[in-house]
């Protein structure tokens, strides 16, 4: 979820090459965006594309039940951003037999989301830090009766633990986004390291 009541695109918009920057003027119909729908936008991105209830399914899972998605809410937004030149849109036939609608992102939109991430990305990482010692600091101290000095370093230990598990989680996830699985073509074994020149399992050359 991104910082701030709206994101301002103008600054991103004027920073462009010229032609760029006409081209982007000419398809997107407004400059300003809220969080809710840059993170839409962002989701359609890594999945290239989705249908609203899909969307809803992974907006759910990036909120961690914080807050939860409402079509009421969802296919509006969808609407505004295909209206305003951020989305495409079209008929695909679904695993049931039916078309569905899926949504995917516009030249113009996947350019501004680009250069926006691309300009932003330093400071968001800032603010989950602070955002991260802020939140930790409050619950090592928010325990209802006064904590003797072990109860305390426990207490720590307990926080530290469980950012280094999220943090694994995260190394995981962004590495297994990026992995390539190679197969040996004398065991059989699978390495996922991109630049493995030789298999791991029984020493085999992987170069083709």
């Amino acid at each position: 979820m991104w910082l701030g009541k709206f994101l301002d695109l103008k600054d991103d918009i004027d920073s462009m090459a010229s032609e760029i920057k006409k081209e982007i003027l000419a398809n997107l119909k407004k400059s300003k965006l809220t969080p809710l729908e840059f993170t839409i936008l962002e989701i359609i991105f890594n999945y290239k594309e989705l249908s609203g209830y899909d969307l809803m399914a992974h907006l759910d899972d990036h909120f961690a039940g914080i807050w939860i998605a409402q079509s009421g809410t969802i296919y509006p937004i969808l609407s505004k951003l295909k209206e305003n030149g951020f989305l495409r849109s079209k008929p695909v036939k679904s695993e049931l037999g039916p078309l569905k609608k899926v949504y995917y992102l516009s030249e113009s939109g996947e350019r501004i989301l680009k250069l926006k991430v691309n300009k932003n990305f330093g400071d968001q990482i800032n603010f989950i830090e602070n955002f991260l010692i802020d939140l930790a600091s409050l619950y090592i101290h928010s325990s209802e009766k006064e904590l003797k000095e072990e109860d305390l370093v426990r207490r720590i230990d307990d926080v530290l633990e469980s950012l280094k598990k999220s943090f694994s989680k995260i190394t995981t996830g962004i590495s297994s986004k990026f992995a390539i699985i190679q197969t040996c073509p004398k065991c059989n074994a699978e390495s996922v390291r991109k630049d493995a020149a030789f298999c791991a399992v029984c020493g085999a050359s992987l170069s083709t």
